[in-house]
């Protein structure tokens, strides 16, 4: 059984193991390392399947969750699947985890229950107010595999619901963020049920999240994330942001990754940088 958070390591420590050579990749990576350590003491390694950069993204949110997003609230937040299911026929070919070839019925109400769960469990963690038992929450939700996942199915289907709102949007002449052009430019996703099938339906199976998804799920969950990419350091990508252009008001959360396909996180920012 493999964790899906590793417990803290002190980041320069991490990076000594990882990186001894002396090649000029290594070399980039001890710097980018020394870079992050400016703002964070310790890292936690993500466990490395498919679903890496979900699982960090999420990991983060809940550990500093103080209260439950807007969208979360909303009345129709659980409804989502029977509204989207009546008006696109197509959404009948989701893919389940491990599940293929549900009917209709079977699907709706299991994205359902997967987007309570994931109310639930967001609710019940942001409530907590001491820093440890959040932390311990946070880690104990990590190590139930079942539930686990059953949150990145809800966050692949907000994912789905957010496209096919960009989609509408731009479609009928208005002002849509840039990463969504490019989300839809690609033969592979002309359109949000080409997206589902060809790349939402894979997340977690046979690949992980591309680029311009990274912005999908951000705009998803109303949440900037951070991204240091180590083998960047010293251009003008070091540090990349999904959405490049945030709204002011969504949180952060800071991600790491030396190859933009598997993601780990930062965490203990250092004094001075929190004051």
């Amino acid at each position: 059984y493999k964790l899906s958070v590793s417990p803290e390591m002190d980041i320069m420590e991490y990076c000594r193991k990882e990186w001894r050579g002396n090649t000029p990749a290594a070399k980039r990576m001890r710097k980018g390392y020394e870079a992050v350590a400016q703002k964070f003491a310790s890292i936690r390694r993500i466990r490395g399947d498919n679903y890496c950069a979900f699982r960090a993204t999420l990991f983060q949110a809940l550990s500093q969750a103080t209260q439950l997003p807007r969208w979360l609230q909303s009345e129709d937040f659980t409804m989502l699947p029977e509204n989207l299911l009546s008006k696109y026929d197509w959404i009948k070919q989701w893919q389940l985890r491990q599940k293929p070839g549900k009917r209709m019925g079977e699907i709706r109400d299991e994205i359902k229950e997967y987007l309570i769960l994931l109310r639930k469990k967001w609710k019940n963690i942001s409530e907590i107010k001491g820093p440890l038992e959040k932390q311990e929450a946070c880690d104990k939700l990590f190590k139930n595999e079942e539930e686990e996942y059953s949150l990145y199915e809800a966050l692949k289907f907000l994912m789905l619901n957010t496209a096919i709102e960009l989609y509408n949007a731009d479609k009928s002449g208005r002002r849509v963020p840039v990463f969504s052009w490019l989300l839809f430019a690609r033969d592979t996703s002309n359109n949000p049920c080409q997206l589902m099938h060809n790349h939402l339906n894979h997340i977690g199976h046979s690949g992980g999240l591309e680029q311009v998804e990274m912005f999908l799920l951000a705009y998803a969950l109303q949440y900037t994330i951070q991204v240091y990419r180590l083998y960047k350091h010293s251009t003008d990508e070091f540090i990349t942001l999904y959405p490049n252009d945030p709204e002011e008001d969504w949180p952060v959360v800071t991600l790491i990754t030396e190859d933009d396909r598997h993601y780990n996180v930062p965490v203990r920012m250092c004094q001075e940088t929190m004051l």
